[in-house]
């Protein structure tokens, strides 16, 4: 497979210093192998490209699955120090989208969906080295994109895929797509926090004034997101206010 592992640097590196491209035919995940590599004290900035997964992670442990060439799945690591990480994984999602497509939605906290099918997902991990005043946080931002029509069997939600929209698409030139626009953004995020992107989401919010239903059984409607990137939900007790980490969130049949 032809990757512009060159190209991407050369936009990237003066971002980062000391970035490198590293693409691998295979491996278990992108996202687990960089934090092994964090955990070990190794954190300088890296975009890791997997051509096949053979245990890609999704948000809450669901699977991910990579073909070559059907898929684009890679981790971008690097030192991150925001004030509030509130709010990263949707930063990370409208500059995906907004790199993409303008079909392309995002359904909080972490997906791209096309026409209310999943077209992407979006992984968030954090590792911690040394303490005190020489304590670092290293944020590994794994990205896992359909480029042609996946297996869909036993998916909890239909897919889509790139080429619906971008007919030519393929996975290295949807790399170089995204790449720099994601850098910025991630480095925009942490010097400003959330709200330069909460307009910016608000504008492809799929979930916005639908019916939805949280993981634990809530039901209510959909109102947006709060500035911190929280999913505001109006339900029979009143507006609620919840955060990734407490439930999932799909719309209402």
């Amino acid at each position: 497979m032809n990757w512009p592992a060159e190209a991407v640097w050369e936009g990237v590196s003066p971002l980062l210093p000391g970035f490198t491209v590293e693409i691998l035919p295979e491996i278990d995940s992108s996202n687990t192998e960089l934090m092994r590599r964090a955990r070990a004290g190794r954190m300088e900035p890296v975009l890791l490209v997997a051509e096949q997964q053979t245990a890609g992670r999704g948000r809450l442990g669901r699977g991910w699955r990579s073909g070559a060439g059907d898929s684009l799945t890679f981790s971008l690591g690097l030192p991150l120090a925001p004030a509030d990480w509130s709010g990263l994984s949707l930063a990370v999602g409208v500059s995906l989208a907004e790199s993409l497509h303008p079909r392309i939605q995002l359904k909080w906290p972490n997906d791209l969906w096309l026409a209310d099918r999943k077209l992407a997902g979006i992984l968030i991990e954090t590792a911690s080295s040394g303490e005190g005043r020489e304590a670092r946080r290293y944020a590994v931002i794994g990205v896992g994109i359909n480029i042609a029509a996946p297996q869909a069997t036993g998916l909890s939600t239909a897919p889509a895929w790139v080429r619906e929209v971008l007919p030519e698409a393929q996975a290295g030139e949807t790399l170089l797509r995204i790449a720099v626009p994601l850098v910025q953004a991630v480095q925009a995020f942490e010097a400003l926090g959330f709200a330069p992107f909460q307009a910016r989401f608000d504008a492809r919010d799929a979930l916005r004034d639908r019916a939805v239903i949280l993981s634990d059984g809530t039901q209510g409607t959909a109102h947006g997101i709060s500035e911190g990137g929280a999913l505001l939900v109006h339900t029979a007790a009143g507006m609620s206010t919840v955060t990734s980490s407490e439930v999932s969130v799909r719309p209402a049949a």
